[in-house]
């Protein structure tokens, strides 16, 4: 059973499915961290039972900000991170230290398409 930490920003749609799943998965969804004090995402977790933190990004660097992450995420013991619509551009040393454990269920084609309806505004374009 592999211990995941999930980073969202917004409403938590994604990490809805994720909760869901996980009673016939090989995971359990150990932390939900958002940079955003607030995000529906945050109750969804509570509600069932996991852990929360906010960890605010403004008013940090990059670095600063990837460092309580990653020191949250290590406390809670996570094997995986999975960003479930996660908002943030992740620093080079989060992604090296996390290497092969990070998850993106929340496709952006950076640097074209930001943000969110990514996959909507794609086919919209006629590039899909």
């Amino acid at each position: 059973m592999k211990k995941v930490g999930v980073l969202i920003s917004g409403r938590g749609s994604n990490l809805g499915a994720l909760i869901a799943a996980q009673s016939n998965a090989p995971y359990k969804i150990v932390l939900v961290i958002s940079n955003v004090e607030g995000a529906g995402g945050l109750e969804r977790a509570a509600a069932a039972g996991i852990a929360t933190r906010v960890i605010p990004h403004k008013g940090k660097s990059r670095e600063d900000f990837d460092t309580e992450l990653d020191a949250a995420l290590r406390l809670a013991g996570a094997q995986i991170v999975v960003l479930a619509g996660f908002m943030r551009i992740l620093s080079d040393g989060f992604a090296r230290a996390w290497e092969g454990r990070l998850i993106n269920i929340h496709p952006s084609l950076l640097p074209a398409y930001k943000g969110t309806r990514v996959h909507e505004r794609v086919i919209e374009a006629g590039e899909a």
